[in-house]
């Protein structure tokens, strides 16, 4: 994590999202960037993920989000937010996770600290 919040304004990693008031319920936004990212408010809480679902290359902001666990619209796998981890079939294989933090009530996402490894599933 950045040490200050003029660390997030300033180091080109973190990219703006969008505002606070953008992103409420379980609303998400997709970046387009490579590989692509949403942007996920679970429950108040922001979280970033890889947006391709890993079993059939489906943008998961289209998908539906609940307690943190969005699925898929193509075959219906499904993948904690929080973790990035695969929690049903057809998926097998972990979303990368991204840190986020609120600045100046902006949501930011760090694109330079991808993490491939998630942590528990829930």
């Amino acid at each position: 994590m950045p040490d200050s919040d003029s660390e997030v304004r300033t180091r080109p990693d973190w990219r703006p999202v969008c505002p606070v008031a953008e992103l409420s319920g379980t609303d998400a936004v997709r970046l387009d960037v490579r590989p692509p990212v949403t942007v996920w408010n679970a429950d108040g809480a922001f979280y970033a993920t890889d947006d391709t679902c890993t079993h059939a290359e489906s943008s998961l902001a289209d998908g539906y989000l609940e307690d943190g666990v969005v699925e898929c619209i193509l075959h219906l796998a499904t993948f904690c937010v929080r973790t990035g981890a695969a929690l049903s079939a057809p998926a097998t294989e972990p979303l990368a996770t991204y840190p986020v933090r609120v600045t100046d009530d902006t949501v930011f996402v760090d694109l330079g600290a991808r993490d491939e490894t998630p942590g528990q599933q829930m």
